[in-house]
């Protein structure tokens, strides 16, 4: 049996950044097969909730664990948003240039990219997209301030929650991740190549079957 080893030149990884954020809007059967980058996005803070311990009793004894659902939702924060968000975010477009506020919030798709870092290769190492799926945001808080000697540009931010959707012999999920130091190059480009568009084709949020199916294999 080899013995355990720590901190191997190489094997040193961390996580940072938050880029290539991309809005998905569905249809009205529920695909996600329209896509708009999201440019100045500052945070994607994750926040899974549930999945809390309701012990039960018996026999004067703890008898067994109930383990309540799992929730996932997020914070999304960022200097500027896509157009098309605005419908997410309770707001209505009737002319151009004018915002009518208070109506109702649609549901849409998130993804985003993080690094993955290690002691050799810096964030060049490789990175995780992060899929996110039946996403409703909350009413924020915006906060105009005046210009003074020390300007900050506004940030918006928004609480998020979801509903998750199906996956084939697994629970419903609202979140997948794919990890670019593990899965296949070729697979990987061709999520890619759904995710953000190429020619011709409109950028896309492919169900979590069809992403499982991509990495499958033959």
């Amino acid at each position: 049996m080899v013995p355990l080893t720590w901190d191997q030149i190489g094997e040193r990884l961390y996580e940072t950044g938050v880029d290539h954020g991309v809005l998905y809007l569905p249809d009205v059967a529920g695909v996600y097969n329209t896509g708009f980058a999201w440019n100045g996005l500052t945070t994607v803070t994750e926040t899974p909730s549930g999945a809390e311990a309701s012990p039960q009793y018996a026999d004067n004894i703890k008898y067994l664990n109930l383990i309540s659902a799992e929730e996932f939702g997020c914070t999304i924060e960022a200097f500027t948003y896509p157009e098309e968000f605005a419908e997410c975010d309770g707001t209505a477009l009737p002319e151009p240039g004018v915002a009518v506020g208070q109506q109702g919030r649609k549901i849409f798709g998130l993804s985003f990219r993080t690094r993955v870092g290690n002691d050799v290769e810096g964030t060049e190492f490789g990175y995780k997209l992060h899929l996110v799926y039946g996403c409703q945001a909350a009413p924020s808080e915006k906060a105009y301030a005046t210009i003074n000697d020390s300007p900050e540009a506004l940030a918006f931010s928004w609480e998020v929650t979801t509903t998750p959707v199906p996956v084939t012999d697994y629970k419903p999920t609202s979140l997948i991740v794919i990890d670019s130091t593990v899965v296949d190059p070729a697979d990987l480009a061709s999520l890619e190549a759904l995710l953000y568009g190429q020619a011709a084709v409109e950028p896309a949020l492919p169900t979590p079957d069809a992403v499982i199916t991509l990495f499958a294999g033959p």
